[in-house]
């Protein structure tokens, strides 16, 4: 038989193939390389396996380092750092404007700030390596290298490593942008083809008695007391200390304890001429690096970044945005969970809380009286973890809180979901929302999920010592009524955990990755099951209390 057309079609191909370009690759600086099309533009971003807060975490990147983007999908960024892909959180990211090169965040800092007491100075960056010393809340370390999530630092003469997310970093004044003088020690808004300043300019106390120091360190001199309420010029700012005049002396205060108000003071009296200003509110900034947007959305670009304790006044509100005035001439939004609202009236409380109730004497048994926020993960665009059989995490999370809460409230406790439906909810709301309603309890609802199918049962975490109790009763009340395998109660870094005042504890009510254990998970009857034994165990830890 003769093949000679065929040989000469499979020629033709051949030859087509190779004069023909590849373009395989979907962008064009991933593709060369050359150049980055984003830079993180919060203090830490998680590079993380796929596009949600459930996948795990291949890399801790820094502020100011480059990354290359690849595509997108809903509110996350598929990326290229270095030799590695990721999704990273768009709304944590910034584009690199034109002809503007992306910072080098490692040689701006220049050292740290423990944002916590009793934070342990490492001789390896291990939790598993000795304890040399400890800093303190305000304490200021030189820094020497990084490494993942440690900070190599020098203090007091020793060289040890400090976990990153306890400390404030801060930069290199020197390394600031060329436009911005020394002078320049506020933070600049674009506003069209100028530049304005935000100049902070009082500092209103807001706690009952703070001291006010003769440096910007907590082992300094005491120089006085600020009481609540009482205003003072601010001279200068560095990190989370403020310089006040105190009558005629200058003094340093910790900033946590007061808020700042931009421009003109707060009014304590009702002025007869302008009736209009005193039904004004303000927000007050509770997390640092706060974005303040051009729209009510987080894929909106950022106006500036506000620290905790600076004060804007309230325009009007959107949804679950707040719509401020920056300054005369700028306007900017921010997300309500992410402030405080403060009200401007004489007669009105600062931060707008009331004196708070007391509660109604509680007996053995019940739940009455006490305040409780129960938190589904995850939701909306963040479907969580998807199990093997096809299991929804979100959703069998919310159908478990479901019939937590009916327990709950049947025993008289006042029951707060952080959501109620399949929506988005940013976790320091999640938060914001427990120390809103002063939650005698936070628990946070989630099934698991890892790589290896075989790995089975349930885990009770918390992150700060004051939440262990809380973790150790109800865990035990959820052993005496499920089957599935104890992993007992650890110590987790979850932001809703870590970053909440109350009582806290996240549960892991069994793996979605292992077949045999999601068909049981699955079921009504270990929803019922788990969700009596979590019960019992919030009661007994109350219960406790009373004796």
């Amino acid at each position: 038989m003769h093949h000679k057309p065929l040989k000469y079609l499979i020629t033709l191909i051949l030859l087509c193939s190779l004069l023909s370009p590849y373009t395989y690759e979907t962008n064009s600086a991933y593709a060369s390389n050359e150049k980055s099309d984003l830079v993180v533009s919060a203090d830490i971003l998680y590079l993380r396996e796929g596009p949600g807060l459930s996948y795990p975490i291949i890399e801790t990147l820094k502020e100011g380092q480059e990354l290359s983007f690849i595509e997108k999908q809903d509110d996350w960024y598929h990326v290229k750092v270095k030799d590695m892909e990721g999704w990273v959180a768009s709304w944590l990211t910034s584009a690199v404007k034109p002809n503007e090169s992306p910072k080098n965040h490692s040689t701006e800092v220049s050292s740290i700030i423990s944002q916590v007491d009793h934070l342990n100075l490492r001789a390896e960056p291990s939790v598993s390596s000795p304890v040399l010393s400890q800093l303190n809340t305000g304490d200021e370390a030189e820094v020497l290298q990084s490494e993942a999530n440690w900070i190599q630092i020098s203090f007091n003469g020793s060289q040890g490593w400090v976990s990153a997310d306890y400390v404030t970093i801060k930069k290199n004044e020197e390394q600031e942008t060329s436009n911005t003088s020394e002078e320049e020690l506020t933070d600049p808004i674009e506003t069209g083809d100028r530049t304005t300043k935000i100049d902070p300019n009082l500092f209103t106390i807001s706690v009952d008695a703070v001291n006010i120091r003769k440096k910007a360190d907590l082992s300094s001199k005491k120089l006085g007391t600020a009481n609540k309420g009482e205003q003072y010029d601010v001279l200068e700012r560095d990190n989370n200390w403020v310089k006040i005049q105190y009558g005629k002396k200058e003094g340093w205060v910790y900033s946590f304890y007061g808020t700042f108000q931009v421009n003109e003071k707060i009014p304590t009296s009702v002025d007869s001429d302008k009736t209009e200003e005193t039904d004004s509110s303000y927000v007050t900034i509770i997390y640092n690096g706060t974005n303040l947007r051009e729209e009510p959305s987080t894929s909106s670009d950022v106006v500036i970044h506000a620290n905790a304790g600076e004060k804007y006044k309230l325009l009007s509100t959107e949804d679950e945005w707040y719509k401020i005035e920056v300054d005369k001439n700028t306007t900017a939004y921010v997300a309500d969970w992410v402030v405080s609202k403060d009200f401007d009236s004489d007669d009105t409380k600062l931060n707008s809380k009331e004196e708070p109730q007391k509660k109604e004497e509680r007996k053995k048994g019940t739940l009455k009286g006490l305040t409780l926020v129960i938190d589904p993960g995850h939701g909306g665009n963040d479907k969580g973890t998807t199990g093997v059989r096809g299991t929804n995490e979100k959703e069998i999370n919310l159908k478990t809180v479901e019939l937590l809460k009916s327990k709950l409230r049947s025993a008289g406790a006042e029951v707060i979901l952080t959501r109620e439906s399949d929506v988005y909810v940013d976790l320091r709301k999640r938060v914001s929302i427990s120390h809103q309603y002063a939650a005698d309890a936070f628990i946070s609802i989630h099934y698991d999920a890892t790589e290896d199918s075989s790995i089975s049962g349930f885990t009770t975490y918390y992150t700060n010592s004051y939440q262990q109790e809380l973790a150790e009763y109800v865990h035990a009340g959820l052993s005496e009524k499920v089957t599935i395998r104890d992993r007992g109660v650890q110590p987790g870094n979850y932001l809703v955990t870590r970053e909440n005042k109350q009582a806290a504890i996240l549960i892991e009510l069994g793996y979605l990755s292992n077949p045999g254990e999601e068909s049981v998970v699955t079921t009504d009857f270990y929803r019922e099951q788990a969700t009596l034994g979590i019960y019992q165990g919030i009661l007994n830890y109350f219960d406790g209390q009373l004796e």
